[in-house]
């Protein structure tokens, strides 16, 4: 089987790895703010904030930016179920804003439309969050100008991005945001087995997140109540939780930063070969915007249905059956049973869910060679026949 997705392990992320396990910390320890520092730098951002995991990420963006109950938390559709998940974490509600037909990102024009609506009903959300699917960054100047003209903090959902570039800025730089979140599950462009970052400018956000990620507990005198009782002392000062990260895998996350550029060149050499021996079948191909550099985490591709005579579901079948680990990225999350039971109906964002009737993820990772992705589009080739 041909995966959709894999980890590139290297021998120096092994030896990473090996020495942080010979080392005094497995946790808490330097490892974790020596790659903090790395993807801050790489990034351009003032501060990161290591955590167990992208859902992590996310859920303490959302509480250092204030979301509360009865808040409301706008995302795209076309995501994995954790971009909206989160506001369920602090007790708002989370709605979505349909996508733009071309990049399958958030749709401006669409978010523009509803912050509209929403303003003369009173309804504005806290907080918006752009998901730069697929590695491609959403339109962050326009959403950036939305969100101070309507006063919501913006987060963006980076998972796919790191090592990509909007403009002149790099993905993650908070240049057009609050803060931004990065994922570093085995599939995503660098890895730590499991594991996820919050990045801000903002020094405040910052203090906070940290807190956050370890028990809402400070050993820092000057956020706490009354005085110290000593070196041992800390004190509990929010609610906060166990989403720290270890320093066994964030040995492994800066030794895998050194290669970013180079794993993000070769996802975009292989997606302009796809883009090439592909381009006379009857699909739809990504389109990549000029404003953007995207770190290609996916290379999905819609289905032409009407000049194929075959379903969604078979050629994703055939394609499976023929050792291609196929995906789809993603069901539209509004049309899961849980936000179903929330109010939410199929039709509410329809080209997210003409999106989802067409849609094929690709196999695309660095180590995915070119014969195996010859054998891919030779597999292709034969269904549509």
């Amino acid at each position: 089987m041909i995966p959709y997705g894999r980890q590139d392990i290297s021998e120096e992320d092994i030896r990473s790895v090996v020495e942080v396990l010979r080392s005094d910390w497995l946790t808490q320890g330097p490892a974790v703010e020596r790659f903090e520092q790395e993807v801050a730098r790489y990034c351009g951002a003032k501060y990161a904030v290591a955590v167990s995991s992208a859902t992590a990420a996310l859920h303490v963006a959302c509480l250092a930016a204030g979301l509360k109950p009865g808040d409301a938390l706008w995302t795209s559709p076309n995501t994995f179920v954790a971009s909206a998940n989160c506001g369920l974490y602090c007790g708002a509600r989370p709605d979505f804003v349909d996508i733009d037909p071309r990049t399958y990102n958030l749709s401006v024009d669409a978010l523009e439309e509803k912050l509209a609506r929403a303003e003369k009903q009173g309804r504005l959300p806290r907080i918006v969050i752009p998901v730069h699917f697929a590695g491609q960054s959403c339109d962050m100047d326009a959403i950036a100008g939305l969100g101070k003209r309507y006063g919501f903090t913006v987060i963006e959902d980076a998972s796919h991005a790191i090592g990509g570039r909007y403009r002149d800025t790099r993905v993650g730089s908070c240049a057009f945001s609050d803060m931004t979140v990065f994922s570093f599950h085995p599939v995503k462009i660098i890895t730590t087995g499991e594991g996820g970052m919050v990045l801000t400018n903002r020094q405040d956000f910052y203090e906070k997140l940290v807190r956050l990620r370890s028990h809402g507990i400070t050993r820092d005198p000057r956020f706490m109540e009354g005085e110290s009782d000593g070196p041992w002392y800390y004190q509990q000062i929010e609610l906060g939780f166990n989403y720290r990260i270890t320093d066994i895998q964030a040995g492994l996350g800066a030794s895998q930063m050194q290669r970013l550029d180079e794993f993000v060149a070769r996802r975009r050499q292989l997606s302009d070969r796809y883009d090439s021996l592909l381009r006379d079948f009857p699909l739809t191909l990504p389109w990549r915007h000029p404003d953007a550099y995207s770190a290609v985490h996916l290379y999905v591709v819609r289905l032409r249905l009407d000049l194929i005579g075959k379903t969604h579901r078979q050629v994703f079948e055939e394609l499976r059956q023929h050792g291609i680990g196929a995906n789809l990225h993603y069901i539209p999350v509004h049309t899961q049973p849980y936000y179903q039971k929330m109010g939410f109906r199929k039709g509410d964002f329809p080209e997210a869910e003409r999106y989802y009737g067409e849609a094929i993820s690709l196999p695309l990772y660095p180590g995915l060679t070119e014969n195996e992705q010859d054998y891919v589009v030779l597999t292709l080739r034969n269904i549509f026949q």
